[in-house]
Formats: structure tokens, C-alpha cells, sequence
């Protein structure tokens, strides 16, 4: 139960309770003086007032004048004798704009989405905005599912691991395509951009690592608990430098550069064409090819030479992949026949 106010509400607390007075109406479609006073915080008196004062609320008609059905109504007979109240006309509500049913269910697929994500798991919030989407449209939407990935029933038991602090094995493959088993105490999940890392202390390398969860397969929650790891440092970045680091130098555009902040080496800088040329800190050249792809002709490698090596070999080899397949749709497609025509 809300507080009650020892001060009248001033005008402009007044309009806004009263623009979210009506729709609570609607929703309730019958609701006691009394419940609504504690739902609002407010008196009894005061939620009577303010039904009265919509009931003389409305549009005018084409007429310019006010007529029986261009205001609100209520059922006065159970408001006076016993105190309820139930609105039995409302105006302009349904002219308010609503989403279109292809509209609302791409947002609620959205929403499905985002339930999945390990700090959206159980939202009462999401699954409420979803009910109100589904309702609130101007037609029943579509009924769409968002599939399952591999990497969401990853996402799925690495929560569980994290919550009851068990340990990990999985098989994981790194930016240079090299494969191996590891166990690990995970520590916590982080999401950058549109990837999940697991943040975990791994038991080969005895050290804390990050595992992007994509990469991780045929994980096996185990039944050992993880040890402890209070002593350690645990970064509050993602991606922390090593003596190990490759230098490389890019140019870039300069609303791009906010977007590489965490592999910016320093925060010099200087202007080479329109662009800026700014040095990167990366484990590998690997990690070249994720960065250029994600920023389509706003980054251009420089140097070094292996570094340029990499991503033109990795961009031809897609070059490469595309033409294979066009040669493949043209042999498969029937050749027209010589009839004679033109």
C-alpha cells in the first residue's frame, strides 16, 4: 500500500496522474474506490473527483458542440451506492495509433530474443511487455520463435556452471583455428557487441582467460565445485594487452575510432587523408579479419606486411567462394533451347 500525500497535487502531478488514470480504468474495466486509492496513493476523495472530472471530459463532435456521446461515461448507479467504478463510454482511445500485427511481432520476437541472454533470464518485465504487445496491436500478431542456437544452449548451462560455481570442460577453438579441450572454473559471462565471452580461470593455461562462447562445444558440466580464486585479479575489461601483442598500425575513419577504443595501443594520433592513423594492440593477425568485416571500408591495415598478408588473403578467399558458387548456379541452370527466335 502507497503512502498517502499530506499536499494536494499541483497542476502538472495532476495532469499526469489523470493521463494514467483513464488507462488504468480500461485495463481494470471494474475496480473499487478503495483499491484504486491504494493503487495511486491517493485518497478516496480525490479518486472520486477525479471520476467525476472525467466523466465531463471529452471531444467535440463535427458539430463543434458537445453531444451525449463525444464525453466519457460511468455507471452512476454502482459509483454513488457502491462506490465502484466502471467506465461504460470512453472517447479518443481507440483512435490512438497502434503497431501493425507484422509490427508487434517482430518486436515481441525481439523481446524473445533478449529473454534468452543470461541477465534477462526470467524477466517478469519482458514476458509483461510481450503480453501488452500481443494485445495492444491492430490485429493478432504472427506467431513467431526465435531458434535456438547452439550458442544460446551454451549460453544455458554456462549460467548454470556460473550459479552453482561447478567446473567446465568443453572443446574450444581459438582465432588461429587450433583445437583443444579445456577445463575451467568459470567466473562470469560478458557480452561485447553481439558476442558472449565466458570469463573463466582456465586449468592449461593456469591463468584467467576469456572464451568466446561460440567457439565453445561439447561442454560438459562437471561436479567439481571451483577453486578458489579471491587472490586473483580479475580484469573489469575484456580484452587486456600482453608483452605477446602484435602492433599494427590502420587508418581509420574518425567516427569509426570510438569503436576500436579497446585495441587502441595509445591515444596518439594523426590525420593521413581525410582518415586517421591510429596503432591497434592484438593477440594475433587472426583477429584482423572479425575487426575489417565488422567496419566495411572504414578500416584499411597499413602495417605490417603480415598483418595486410592476412586480411587480403582472407578477403580473396571470399572473393574466391562467391565465384565458385555463381560457376555452380550457371552449369546447374538448363541452357536455352534454339528455336529460331531472337
Amino acid at each position: 500500500m502507497m503512502a498517502r500525500r499530506s499536499k494536494p497535487l499541483k497542476a502538472p502531478d495532476k495532469l499526469v496522474f489523470l493521463l494514467s488514470f483513464v488507462p488504468y480504468l480500461l485495463e481494470q474495466r471494474v475496480v473499487d474506490v478503495t483499491e484504486a486509492a491504494q493503487h495511486f496513493g491517493m485518497t478516496e476523495d480525490e479518486i472520486r473527483d477525479a471520476v467525476r472530472l472525467i466523466a465531463t471530459s471529452g471531444l467535440p463532435g463535427s458539430t463543434g458542440t458537445y453531444q451525449p456521446n463525444d464525453l466519457f461515461d460511468i455507471d452512476w448507479d454502482s459509483f454513488e451506492d457502491d462506490d465502484v467504478i466502471v467506465i461504460v463510454h470512453h472517447v479518443a482511445i481507440d483512435d490512438a495509433p497502434r503497431l501493425s500485427a507484422r509490427e508487434a511481432a517482430a518486436l515481441m520476437a525481439g523481446l524473445q530474443y533478449l529473454s534468452a541472454s543470461p541477465e534477462s533470464a526470467g524477466s517478469a518485465s519482458l514476458a509483461s511487455l510481450r503480453a501488452k504487445l500481443a494485445a495492444g496491436a491492430s490485429s493478432a500478431p504472427s506467431r513467431l520463435a526465435v531458434a535456438e542456437t547452439e550458442a544460446d544452449a551454451s549460453l544455458a548451462l554456462i549460467r548454470e556452471a556460473v550459479a552453482e560455481g561447478r567446473q567446465l570442460e568443453f572443446d574450444y577453438l581459438n582465432a588461429r583455428g587450433e583445437r583443444g579441450r579445456r577445463r575451467a572454473d568459470p567466473l562470469r559471462i560478458i557480452s561485447q557487441d553481439a558476442d558472449w565471452y565466458l570469463q573463466a580461470y582456465c586449468h592449461t593455461r593456469e591463468d584467467v582467460r576469456n572464451f568466446r562462447v561460440d567457439r565453445m562445444s561439447d561442454l560438459l558440466l562437471t561436479d567439481e565445485p571451483v577453486g578458489d580464486h579471491s587472490h586473483r585479479i580479475v580484469p573489469d575489461t575484456l580484452f587486456q594487452g600482453s608483452d605477446s601483442d602484435l602492433d599494427v598500425v590502420v587508418d581509420v575513419s574518425p567516427a569509426a575510432l570510438p569503436l576500436l577504443s579497446d585495441y587502441l595501443a595509445d591515444s596518439s594520433s594523426r590525420e593521413v587523408d581525410g582518415r586517421l592513423r591510429v596503432t591497434l594492440r592484438l593477440a594475433h593477425v587472426h583477429g584482423l579479419k572479425r575487426l575489417v568485416a565488422g567496419l566495411p571500408g572504414l578500416v584499411t591495415v597499413v602495417s605490417p606486411p603480415e598483418a595486410r598478408a592476412a586480411v587480403a588473403d582472407w578477403a580473396s578467399a571470399g572473393l574466391a567462394g562467391y565465384s565458385e558458387r555463381g560457376s555452380a548456379e550457371s552449369e546447374a541452370r538448363p541452357s536455352r533451347p534454339d528455336d529460331g527466335s531472337a
